[in-house]
């Protein structure tokens, strides 16, 4: 009698889980339709924002007098990651994908001899890189987009990342997120913020293809756009984190509801031949001490 009191328990303690899982899925399901259409309404804009940039920094990456967010400092030598993750877990694979493909980043560097810093933006990849690179964390940030993803927050990381590169801590910065493709699919994303890669224009170059003359000079422009563009791409990431965690958590939680009721089909059966067992063997002892009789 005490194995089926135990599987009662059991059974019973599952189904508390199913029920637990099955409102997060709807929680996730819920709040996953207003981040994705955060992040795909940022996506013309953002892109819009970096061909724009790109095709004024192509004429003046040559000038001594170009930002230096857009010149560089002329090294590569130290690396700073901004890792940007959620606060959450429960989502499957959303945070350790990231987490991946930067320490797999960082060891590459690192095989060149360069070093590499990191910035978190959020607590799991905190905890997850302090676990064997915690000694190269400059900053982490918790809580950021905990009541709705807000440009000021985007912008106030932006400003961060400047402020250290003005002060010399790093060379180049990556961002690291996931870019949301649907709810069973993310793709993690490395993105150069500073310095700005500058590729050779194609047909669309932002600026509808048209020969422009800036007043004042691109040098200008450029040195107040430049802090805007990156803010805008950070600003980008987090609303591509938070569609992408939803849709995460939600497919986990879907699963883990199965996988519940897969469960308890299981120790109901498991219940059901034990008791069928133990009746059976009360019946032989009741029927053997009457024979004995």
């Amino acid at each position: 009698m005490a194995a089926l009191k135990e599987l009662r328990v059991r059974i019973d303690s599952v189904k508390a889980t199913r029920k637990i899982t099955g409102a997060m899925k709807m929680v996730a399901a819920s709040k996953l339709r207003r981040a994705q259409e955060a992040a795909e309404a940022a996506r013309p804009y953002a892109d819009r924002m970096a061909r724009m940039t790109a095709a004024l920094a192509r004429a003046a990456r040559n000038n001594e007098s170009a930002p230096a967010l857009l010149r560089g400092a002329g090294a590569e030598d130290r690396h700073l990651f901004l890792v940007a993750t959620s606060d959450r877990g429960l989502c499957g694979g959303f945070n350790s994908a990231i987490v991946r493909a930067a320490r797999a980043r960082a060891a590459e560097l690192e095989r060149e001899g360069r070093t590499v810093a990191l910035l978190t933006v959020g607590r799991k990849g905190r905890e997850a890189l302090r676990r064997d690179r915690e000694s190269a964390i400059v900053e982490a940030l918790e809580g950021v987009g905990a009541r709705g993803v807000a440009f000021a927050e985007a912008a106030a990381i932006a400003d961060n990342v400047a402020r250290r590169f003005a002060a010399g801590e790093f060379h180049v910065c990556t961002l690291f997120y996931n870019r949301f493709v649907s709810a069973i699919r993310q793709e993690v994303t490395a993105q150069q913020l500073v310095p700005l890669p500058v590729e050779d224009g194609g047909a669309d170059d932002g600026l509808g293809g048209a020969a422009w003359e800036f007043e004042p000079d691109e040098e200008t422009i450029l040195a107040e756009l430049l802090p805007r563009n990156m803010a805008v791409q950070v600003f980008r990431a987090l609303l591509e984190n938070a569609a992408g965690e939803q849709g995460a958590r939600m497919m986990a939680m879907d699963n883990a509801t199965r996988n519940a009721g897969d469960m308890i089909d299981r120790l109901t059966l498991t219940y059901n031949r034990s008791r069928q067992a133990a009746i059976t063997g009360e019946l032989i002892e009741i029927v053997s001490g009457a024979e004995a009789l």
